[in-house]
């Protein structure tokens, strides 16, 4: 079953023309959502593993040519926003999308990750480089964001496009991340800079047995 989506995903995406065909009849082109006849069979093309839960007050605009994915025993949280209009969603094992989270893909959330509230994380630009152009007649452009297992993402804060984020992070409350961070750190601040490692910190496992 899954193996036949992802063909017709394919097929839609190698096909300018069907895609905007298809974009027409399922997007609401003003409010820049799926229509409603299309959510309402979101269930039968959205993957949600075992176990797994979106509260009733989340918004999924996510149209069937893109991947969402949620993983065992993950959560999607009050008044969210989920957007894979414009590139693949995807939520891996236990998992929590904190109240009023905002997530514009393409995006890759992995295992064990904590997002606190009111955080965004968008891979999507407007561009705006043309000075006669109006930046609405310019389009976007995307860059994948990559969030690894094991990360802790303080309430309010941006992950920027084109952001991997390493495993066994934290990210401090009102950051915004605009480059790459590495394993096993704390970054924060605007820009958000890598305060300190989180290596150093850990005990030993032969000290904590012998304490």
């Amino acid at each position: 079953m899954d193996t036949n989506k992802e063909q017709l995903r394919q097929r839609m995406k190698d096909s300018p023309r069907l895609k905007r065909f298809l974009d027409y009849l399922i997007m609401n082109q003003r409010d820049a959502r799926p229509r409603w006849y299309v959510r309402l069979l979101a269930p039968l093309y959205q993957h949600r593993s075992s176990g797994s839960k979106i509260y009733w007050s989340v918004r999924m605009d996510t149209p069937p040519y893109r991947r969402f994915w949620l993983g065992k025993r993950s959560i999607v949280e009050s008044y969210c926003c989920i957007n894979n209009a414009v590139g693949d969603v995807t939520i891996g094992d236990h998992t929590r999308i904190g109240i009023h989270c905002t997530v514009i893909g393409p995006v890759c959330i992995g295992n064990h990750v904590n997002l606190a509230q009111g955080i965004t994380v968008t891979a999507l630009n407007h561009n705006f480089s043309d000075s006669i152009q109006r930046i609405d007649e310019q389009g976007v452009s995307t860059q994948p964001v990559v969030i690894n297992d094991d990360v802790w993402i303080g309430a309010n804060a941006v992950i920027l496009p084109g952001v991997t984020i390493g495993r066994h992070c934290v990210i401090a409350a009102g950051a915004v991340v605009t480059k790459d961070v590495p394993d096993n750190t704390l970054a924060g601040g605007v820009p958000a800079k890598v305060i300190k490692s989180l290596t150093a910190l850990a005990t030993p496992h032969s000290q904590r047995e012998n304490s």
